[in-house]
């Protein structure tokens, strides 16, 4: 069975790496030559709006899903008319919009920090009044990794902080003092199954995911997935999906919901019965869905910036290198390690030892 993958960096890599061994080959869409998944799926190098890519995508393509949100809701609507679109297009404009975004976990019932929407000075100066101060900015479009967003301390530079994202449509949300970062992975089958990973514990930096702990046994659990499963009905979800939250006082917000793959789920690799990556190929190609246990302590150290010698990482026990085949640039993320253990303090001295190494964050 051939899957399209729209976008062809780290996470389509992953996918095709997983969908070998099932017998899933890939055709990714992406413009670079030098796409990270090349190396190990058939390459359409086109844009995300050309004709006759997306054509010959929808012809070689029994099912077409996607590892970023950025794509046009055009060309998932024009691809969803010839071939099988998983997950729907509905989730990714939900996705995409912060403000959408919100007013969806609105009506789910799915609590959030509050927030307002901001299209010209009145209405940020109207939200401004309503989050108060700290507040966050952002764009409700495109940003990641903290990009698109500033954080507003005085109410007197908002102005100036909504010029600096280029004056664009936006939404401000009310800085909470948070204790930590969570998110739930999730997959939902073809015909409605849902399974969970453990939970996760994120740590960020200069807002890039650094650290991602899994927490076989956290008191969060349940509400987090709970949350997770209303978003997975409401949208008719198919693959995997991850919902990051903030817990304020023995409680969970959500910040935001990825309709893809995402980053805290790369511990699954080696760490989960099942990766969240051959899961999502399972859910879209109509497979049933695998096991999503913990089989160990696990967690994932993203690199960034730069990649440690392969030597350096391997000589750690139950430590697994794996890069994307970029090149070294500030800021980019360019591979992970997934560490396994027999337990949570052992867990902790390997992160430890890891810290050190170059890419990986000292704070971690």
């Amino acid at each position: 069975m051939r899957v399209g993958v729209l976008g062809g960096g780290q996470l389509a890599r992953m996918l095709a790496l997983a969908g070998h061994p099932l017998g899933l080959s890939l055709v990714v869409v992406d413009p670079s030559p030098e796409a990270c998944a090349a190396p190990v799926s058939d390459h359409l190098c086109a844009g995300y709006d050309d004709v006759d890519a997306l054509a010959r995508l929808a012809v070689e393509a029994e099912v077409v899903t996607f590892e970023f949100e950025n794509v046009a809701l055009s060309t998932l609507e024009g691809l969803s008319a010839r071939v099988p679109v998983r997950p729907a297009p509905i989730a990714l404009v939900t996705a995409r919009d912060r403000v959408v975004e919100k007013e969806m976990f609105a009506k789910l019932g799915i609590p959030a920090a509050p927030f307002a929407p901001v299209a010209n000075t009145a209405d940020l100066a109207r939200a401004i009044e309503k989050c108060g101060v700290p507040a966050i900015l952002k764009t409700r479009t495109e940003g990641y990794d903290g990009k698109g967003q500033v954080v507003i301390r005085d109410a007197a530079l908002a102005e100036s902080a909504w010029h600096a994202l280029g004056r664009r449509p936006a939404i401000v949300e009310q800085m909470i003092p948070f204790a930590r970062e969570v998110s739930v992975i999730a997959v939902r089958g073809l015909r409605g199954e849902i399974r969970f990973y453990p939970l996760v514990e994120n740590t960020h930096r200069d807002g890039i995911l650094r650290l991602s702990v899994c927490r076989t046994d956290d008191a969060m659990t349940q509400q987090a997935q709970s949350f997770a499963e209303r978003l997975m009905v409401e949208l008719g979800y198919v693959g995997v999906l991850a919902l990051e939250l903030f817990e304020v006082d023995g409680t969970l917000l959500a910040n935001e919901f990825a309709p893809r793959v995402h980053n805290s789920g790369h511990w699954t690799i080696e760490g989960a019965a099942t990766s969240q990556f051959e899961n999502h190929l399972r859910a879209v190609a109509g497979l049933p869905l695998g096991a999503t246990h913990a089989i160990a302590e696990s967690a994932m150290v993203n690199l960034v910036g730069a990649i440690p010698r392969a030597e350096d990482v391997l000589a750690h026990d139950d430590c697994h290198l794996h890069l994307y085949g970029k090149s070294a640039r500030e800021g980019r993320k360019l591979g992970h390690i997934t560490v396994r253990a027999q337990n949570a303090a052992e867990l902790r001295v390997k992160i430890d030892a890891l810290r050190e190494l170059p890419g990986a964050s000292r704070e971690i």
